[in-house]
């Protein structure tokens, strides 16, 4: 099929034995109305991965070894508000982890349904017993409404909290096939008056990692938390070379910004979600705000492209001011210095371009490395080299604390040997 509509939704478990939708074709597209990200799984027990990402789609011709480049058209809003703040984990309501082992501390149940009745955290409860079950509670948070272009927002008081947390699943525009409790139920507003602006990206874009993996767990940070745990989805240390890093938080990931995932099961298994309002830096807070979102994705398949991780195209207002492409201007500068220096040999100038790697890991030092490995790998370059290039000519940014990072550097194109991958870079940025 050219174009893969998509409204459904996993229970939060990334499993490459689990159906596929599509195919899709190379060159086609996959249009998703995705559910909000982290804190409406996080209120929701019977969410077993922490968000709800939407059902992967198989690309056809995709096998272990080869990379699709997943180019983001568009990502549309189309929530009215959202809540967010920084959590505490709920005693007695999960086990050694609150995203992934989730129980009823009154009945025992696994991973229960639920209710809801009324509003605030309390008012979602077991579907069994009625105990009150959200494993996450907020410790400072704040509800935020949109204007109608979906370009501002503005956090809001208890008077209008209280009223949209009545028509939670209207505003927020939950999805009809999304179970999740939507975290405007939540009736905070810590945060009164703050204005800012939207910039919307998906918290989640990637592919089927080649074990099972709870979605907000595929990645080197949050996936640290799965090894030798007390739960099902526990792994060892090795296990985590199985992931794909789609649970990056990279606000760098939106519209006009090429991902190009590694291919770890047959059809690659696309997903996304957790898509964001708006969001610096870093996640400082642990979240931001979620919202539900129509995304539209250009596929295009990369044979024999083996990656470990992704390697991020993002748009040229994005890059690191030392990453940037050389102007014409600059390029004329390069050669009179280097006539200066009594050499008129202008092929000793590189030509060169931006890439980006994206590192995970346990903290930020670790995710650094990780993707300054990864350069090393598929540039063919050393892993000093790589540092260098990046300390002159790059930039590092961070996605999430506390380990996901993007790792970007110029280096010339006859270093990246995929040719179908140096003509998108060379597409990008000329």
């Amino acid at each position: 099929m050219s174009t893969v509509f998509v409204n459904k939704f996993t229970n939060g478990i990334l499993d490459p034995k689990a159906e596929m939708l599509g195919p899709v074709k190379s060159g086609g597209r996959i249009v998703a109305h995705t559910a909000p990200g982290c804190w409406g799984p996080m209120l929701t027990p019977e969410l077993k991965g922490g968000h709800e990402v939407t059902v992967p789609v198989y690309v056809e011709g995709a096998q272990p070894g080869d990379a699709v480049a997943l180019t983001i058209e568009s990502i549309v809003v189309t929530s009215a508000s959202s809540t967010s703040g920084t959590d505490t984990a709920v005693e007695g309501r999960f086990n050694a982890d609150p995203y992934v082992a989730r129980v009823c501390p009154s009945c025992e149940t696994q991973s229960p349904s639920t209710k809801v009745d009324g509003i605030g955290v309390d008012a979602i409860v077991c579907a069994d017993c009625n105990a009150p079950i959200a494993p996450f509670e907020v410790a400072h948070g704040y509800t935020m409404v949109f204007d109608n272009e979906r370009t501002m927002g503005l956090t809001v008081g208890p008077t209008v909290t209280a009223a949209l947390a009545a028509s939670a699943h209207e505003v927020m525009d939950i999805p009809a096939e999304s179970i999740q409790n939507p975290s405007v139920l939540l009736n905070t507003s810590d945060l009164q008056g703050v204005v800012t602006r939207m910039r919307p990206f998906l918290g989640q874009l990637g592919t089927t990692p080649s074990i099972p993996f709870p979605d907000s767990h595929n990645a080197g940070d949050f996936g640290t938390f799965l090894v030798g745990a007390p739960h099902e989805y526990a792994i060892s240390q090795e296990d985590l070379e199985h992931r794909t890093d789609g649970h990056m938080d990279i606000n760098k990931v939106r519209a006009g910004a090429t991902l190009v995932c590694p291919v770890k099961v047959e059809g690659a298994g696309v997903y996304l979600g957790d898509a964001h309002a708006m969001q610096s830096d870093g996640e400082i807070a642990g979240h931001t705000t979620d919202v539900a979102a129509i995304t539209v994705l250009r596929v295009d398949l990369i044979k024999d492209l083996e990656i470990d991780g992704p390697v991020l195209l993002q748009t040229a207002e994005d890059l690191p001011y030392l990453a940037k492409p050389l102007s014409m201007d600059e390029l004329d500068k390069a050669v009179a210095m280097l006539q200066a220096t009594g050499v008129t040999d202008e092929a000793m100038l590189e030509d060169s371009m931006p890439i980006a790697f994206v590192g995970t890991g346990a903290n930020l030092n670790c995710a650094i490395d990780n993707a300054m490995e990864r350069a090393s790998k598929l540039l063919n370059i050393s892993f000093d080299e790589v540092r260098n290039r990046v300390t002159i000519s790059g930039g590092i940014d961070i996605g999430r604390a506390p380990g996901t990072v993007t790792v970007t550097l110029r280096v010339p194109l006859e270093k990246v040997t995929n040719d179908e991958l140096a003509d998108m870079i060379m597409a990008k940025y000329s």
